[in-house]
């Protein structure tokens, strides 16, 4: 019997995809379990959406528990960042992404006494605890600037208009130079806490260097040949060949392109590192109004073209998706909201409830994870 799985493999493969076969890793040695995790997106995209919810270092699963409390159902994306340690006059202009040692967004800010080693040590074992609870991990990295270690003043990270030159950038993705081998012990570091994950047999979703195509980050606006491209494919190598992270599969999560005056995204393609070093597509998506439902249709078909079979994903918005959404753009493969954002905060949680009792919608409840890393869909 062919299956509709089978029958997309071959469509697909008809039209030459480059690289690894249609559900395949982008890295040849992957893990089981990420390769069982990579064709279960592969499995439901079209059919079902994975619900998510981000959470902040400093309050572990916190804002996962709250989406419980609200609709009776865990989300069964369980995410979390790397971070940084925030060191600076202003923390009150970046706590919106949750440092290491300061309170969560929208709590009276004050500083946590933590070293970072400490709180990103705690967040991996929440994330294997969590991971054999049944969700599925993803992780992110605010990364400051190479030869900052892990804290630094957020708006060295939010450069702005302070991004590195085209100098400077050439100097960070050529091996060996100064600046190069102070991005590898930067990296080394957080190479070993996803050893650790490795280790423990957890697959991560790892959307390293977000929303690359806006404006706000270090390592934002860097189009072309040279550009964003060389700094995803530096840390693919490394991580892959050298540090041997089998488990990880490669989220590219740009920002949904925006005309927005000092707060534009471009387009997609312009920071694109190629089909062989990306296993799903991603894009976060803010700042929604009404009169933008066209562009979020667009961006949405953009996003499918480039993937050319592979699957997409929102990477974080501010919003959970509407159940109109989900009809209208059927392909995405999962949601996360990022804290206090959207339903959680300021929304009738009744529209949260609504959304996790859609059919399409699957939590932790409706996905069985097998012993040998398999995942199977409860909900019929």
């Amino acid at each position: 019997m062919t299956t509709p799985r089978k029958l997309a493999m071959l469509a697909v493969l008809a039209l030459g995809l480059a690289g690894p076969q249609y559900g395949e890793p982008v890295n040849p040695d992957a893990t089981r379990e990420a390769r069982n995790l990579l064709a279960f997106l592969v499995d439901i995209q079209g059919r079902y959406i994975l619900t998510g919810q981000h959470n902040f270092d400093a309050s572990g699963s916190k804002y996962t528990n709250i989406v419980q409390a609200i609709t009776g159902k865990s989300p069964i994306l369980w995410g979390s960042d790397f971070s940084f340690a925030y060191k600076g006059a202003e923390p009150q202009k970046f706590q919106h992404c949750g440092p290491i040692n300061l309170t969560n967004p929208g709590e009276p800010l004050y500083y946590i006494d933590v070293a970072p080693a400490l709180a990103r040590q705690k967040m991996v074992e929440t994330a294997i605890r969590e991971h054999k609870a049944g969700h599925i991990i993803t992780l992110m990295w605010h990364a400051p600037p190479p030869g900052f270690g892990d804290t630094c003043d957020g708006a060295q990270i939010w450069a702005m208009s302070n991004r590195p030159t085209a100098k400077e950038w050439e100097e960070l993705t050529t091996d060996g130079t100064p600046r190069n081998l102070a991005w590898r012990q930067q990296a080394d570091v957080i190479a070993g806490y996803l050893a650790e994950l490795r280790d423990a047999g957890v697959p991560v979703l790892w959307r390293p260097y977000h929303e690359m195509n806006g404006v706000w980050f270090w390592w934002c606006d860097q189009k072309g040949e040279h550009g964003f491209r060389k700094l995803w494919i530096m840390m693919y190598d490394y991580f892959v060949r050298h540090h041997r992270l089998n488990n990880l599969i490669w989220v590219w999560d740009t920002n949904a392109p925006r005309p927005n005056p000092g707060d534009e995204a471009y387009a997609y393609e312009d920071f694109w590192p190629g089909a062989q070093y990306v296993d799903v597509l991603a894009a976060d998506i803010y700042h929604k109004k009404a009169a933008q439902a066209q562009d979020d249709q667009r961006n949405y078909e953009d996003l499918l073209k480039l993937a050319n079979g592979k699957p997409i994903a929102m990477g974080e918005v501010g919003e959970p998706p509407s159940p109109e959404t989900i009809t209208q753009q059927p392909k995405w493969t999962w949601f996360m909201p990022w804290p206090p954002f959207g339903a959680l905060a300021r929304d009738n949680p009744a529209k949260l409830r609504a959304l996790y009792s859609d059919p399409r919608a699957l939590t932790r409840d409706d996905v069985a994870i097998g012993a040998d890393g398999t995942y199977e869909v409860l909900r019929k």
